[in-house]
């Protein structure tokens, strides 16, 4: 009965001993594993980069892409990566994505040889810029008649193609890509010069060309042993064949293809590019069409002394790229705007125009609805980009009830007395440039500028009956006000009476610098219905 008890308490003894054994084991094996899933997640990024879009992405994009610190940010880059290319945004497929991986499976299916077809020059150019429009192919080579601006004769060549584009972006005009095969192996290789093809290029004697056959040159002569003859030959070769123009033709096949001006998309969502800023502002703003269409109205300021400016002819000027996604709140794309602003003036006004800003307006119809914007704006000169994510909400007109647009602050509000118009700041008959800081100075007048909705004509008299008050107020007290007198360009009816329109200057000399609110109150009389826009602004010494 002893040895036996002795025996359990021996078993629980070593059983306890070993649950932390057991626990730490258990431990280790899910560190192991949690390792083994991040080491699994960096080598499928890296698989990405350094096989998928080898040839295809920016070394900007490459840089970005190795600062990022999270699989949550590599999985936003790689989105963007792609949607930047997107030749259609508005539609759920990727054009442009599904084209290039149909590219290197046929790469891998048609030029694997020893190495996988996509790392070959062949599938290089294939993956890169898709198949040329014709193919000179001698799979097996053998006896070839040079041409003449080869030098003419009769040789023997290794494997080779001549792949011909008619353009290629970035790269030129009638481009003739020549792939030789030197280790019979199907391993084809872009030739640096028209010789590379040649079997008999080393033996002596053999393969002489036309002018070596009569003895006017040698074939030691030959650019390929003395370069420096190249301008001696006694016939003519292309400017193609030209030993620089062979290696620039090189080495612009082996730069990333360009994403023109869609290369501003990227910055959209790339939380990795956050050097290099231009700072610029937006303000968005709402005026009703019909009920169930809005004009949105977007305008950016940048200031002048932010912008690089250079010297074209005596005339100092700074471009600056601009770049608009708008998307609803479900992830429908709702509109892409793009554009470019240019600031000029002559080069001894430079000093005065870095002291202004540039304004730039855009206006996209939208249903209401809760949208976001993203903008990104570049300097050409320069380089530097900023960039803005803004969330806005277009709102919902009705007929029942007295509405009104956004109040605009303005540093302009000016009547076109008739005249027709059409471009950046119009709206009806008035141009309006909004101001985006809305900060002003003592010698400037602040402009206001507002649409009200859903007037009620006065039956009696056959016309509206509205009243207008303009209140400034200054932390949240009255100092100012003052009643719409209906002067001549300050109110004015459409065609059935249901809409007015308010535009007004105010000269700011007599207020003193600090932060004022404006409210317009405006009072159907007719409907017994008021409503009070409202808008801050901001005097500066």
């Amino acid at each position: 009965m002893y040895r036996a008890w002795l025996l359990v308490l021996t078993i629980l003894f070593f059983g306890l001993q070993m649950l932390p054994v057991k626990g730490f084991a258990a431990d280790e094996a899910k560190k192991k594993r949690k390792e083994r899933k991040v080491e699994d997640a960096a080598k499928i990024y890296q698989r990405w980069l350094e096989t998928d879009v080898a040839y295809i992405i920016t070394p900007e994009e490459r840089a970005a892409f190795k600062k990022l610190q999270t699989d949550e940010e590599r999985e936003q880059f790689i989105e963007q990566f792609w949607l930047r290319r997107d030749p259609d945004p508005d539609t759920p497929e990727n054009e442009y994505r599904e084209e290039h991986y149909r590219r290197i499976a046929y790469a891998n299916e048609k030029f694997t040889s020893g190495i996988p077809g996509w790392k070959t020059d062949r599938g290089r150019i294939y993956i890169t810029f898709g198949p040329p429009d014709s193919i000179e192919s001698h799979p097996a080579g053998g006896p070839y008649e040079r041409p003449f601006h080869e030098g003419g004769g009769t040789t023997s060549t290794y494997p080779f193609e001549i792949w011909f584009y008619r353009y290629l972006e970035g790269v030129g005009s009638g481009i003739e890509i020549e792939f030789v095969d030197p280790t019979m192996t199907g391993e084809y290789r872009i030739a640096r010069n028209p010789e590379e093809k040649d079997a008999l290029l080393y033996v002596p004697n053999a393969g002489l060309n036309y002018f070596e056959q009569i003895g006017l040159m040698r074939k030691a002569d030959r650019p390929t042993f003395s370069p420096g003859n190249q301008n001696r030959l006694p016939y003519g070769r292309r400017v193609q064949d030209n030993p620089f123009e062979r290696l620039q033709l090189y080495a612009n096949l082996h730069r990333a293809p360009s994403v023109k001006f869609k290369d501003l998309q990227a910055r959209v969502s790339d939380p990795a590019i956050e050097f290099d800023v231009l700072p610029f502002a937006l303000r968005v703003d709402f005026l009703r069409v019909s009920d169930n269409s809005v004009v949105t109205s977007f305008t950016l300021q940048i200031e002048n002394s932010d912008l690089s400016y250079k010297n074209v002819g005596g005339i100092a000027q700074a471009t600056v790229n601009i770049y608009a996604r708008i998307t609803a709140l479900s992830g429908r794309k709702a509109g892409i705007f793009e554009d470019v602003v240019e600031a000029r003036c002559r080069e001894e006004e430079l000093p005065i125009e870095t002291k202004r800003s540039s304004v730039y307006q855009k206006n996209v119809i939208l249903e209401p609805g809760r949208y976001k914007i993203d903008v990104v704006v570049r300097d050409v000169v320069s380089g530097h980009t900023g960039v803005v994510h803004q969330g806005f909400e277009v709102p919902r007109y009705t007929t029942d009830k007295l509405q009104s647009s956004s109040l605009i602050i303005a540093d302009l509000v000016e009547s076109l007395n008739g005249r027709v118009a059409a471009g950046q700041f119009i709206f009806g008959s008035n141009k309006v440039r909004p101001s985006v800081s809305q900060r002003f100075t003592r010698n400037q007048s602040l402009g206001i500028y507002l649409q009200a909705y859903n007037i009620q004509i006065d039956q009696m008299y056959l016309k509206p009956k509205v009243s207008v008050e303009y209140i400034i107020l200054k932390q949240g007290k009255e100092i100012f006000r003052m009643k719409e007198d209906g002067s001549v360009n300050t109110v004015d009816l459409d065609g059935n009476g249901q809409q007015i329109t308010l535009g007004r200057m105010f000269p700011l000399r007599d207020f003193e610098p600090g932060d004022y609110e404006i409210v317009a109150k405006i009072t159907d009389e007719v409907a017994g219905q008021t409503i009070q826009p409202k808008a801050a602004f901001t005097i500066v010494k």
